[in-house]
């Protein structure tokens, strides 16, 4: 007995076996909504590079050494 990989949809969490055409989204309707949030930036890669701005007269936030 072979067990089927089921995944819930990135977009809508509807569940997803492996073996659908539009895996790992439910529908091209999915594919398309994630591609273009892609695209509009709506997702974003954090740059590690970017330096953060912090206020260090901010009590709260200040590291102690």
């Amino acid at each position: 007995m072979t067990k089927t990989l089921i995944v819930p949809c990135p977009i809508c969490k509807s569940p997803v076996p492996r073996e659908e055409e539009t895996f790992p989204f439910c529908s091209e309707r999915c594919q398309t909504r994630d591609l273009a949030n892609w695209a509009s930036d709506a997702y974003a890669i954090p740059d590690h590079n970017t330096p953060v701005d912090f206020d260090l007269d901010d009590e709260e936030h200040k590291v102690i050494h």
